[in-house]
């Protein structure tokens, strides 16, 4: 026999709560009203949550979902931003490589050349990733041998701003200032 505290014999204490395992997903955009490939990322992402969630809560997990529009340098900075879309799975980035192709949206966004994500998957590649890509890297996050990384030991310790990117930030600066 078990000896619990008076908090766990409570159905309605705060000891239940604890047992949940989270899922972290970030979601890191330039744009949501301009370019088609941060809006289809979430509209993607949206569509696989939805259909993992029910997996997810009877497995005990709870999923937390941050939108970040990463709209300066500093933000840039702060979430060691590589490229424009980008989701993240408990600080891990879902894309085994980083890949980019011209986006004429963002282009148009800040008026100079930009480049954004592409993403494979299945030997195919999409300006936006699939929502089975997103499913199976949920479900890899899961049920991973190494679950034991944390957020710190992936933080990269000398973080440069990509050119794309400060081309991407300066241009749209000069383009406010006008």
């Amino acid at each position: 026999m078990t000896n619990q505290s008076s908090c766990c014999q409570d159905k309605s204490c705060c000891c239940e709560e604890s047992s949940k395992k989270e899922i972290k997903i970030d979601f890191l955009y330039l744009d949501l009203n301009v370019c088609e490939r941060c809006q289809g990322t979430e509209t993607n992402l949206d569509a696989a949550i939805k259909d993992v969630s029910t997996v997810l809560e009877a497995t005990g997990y709870d999923i937390h979902v941050n939108k970040v529009n990463i709209i300066t340098k500093e933000l840039a900075f702060e979430y060691e931003f590589v490229s424009s879309p980008t989701i993240r799975i408990n600080g891990k980035d879902i894309a085994i490589e980083v890949n980019e192709s011209s986006c004429k949206d963002c282009g148009d966004l800040c008026g100079d050349d930009v480049d954004c994500r592409v993403w494979s998957y299945e030997g195919e590649e999409y300006t936006e990733p699939p929502k089975e890509l997103i499913i199976n890297a949920i479900l890899k996050a899961i049920y991973s041998e190494n679950k034991t990384e944390s957020m710190d030991e992936m933080i990269t310790i000398n973080y440069e701003l990509p050119d794309n990117l400060k081309r991407f930030f300066d241009s749209l600066e000069k383009k406010q200032d006008i």
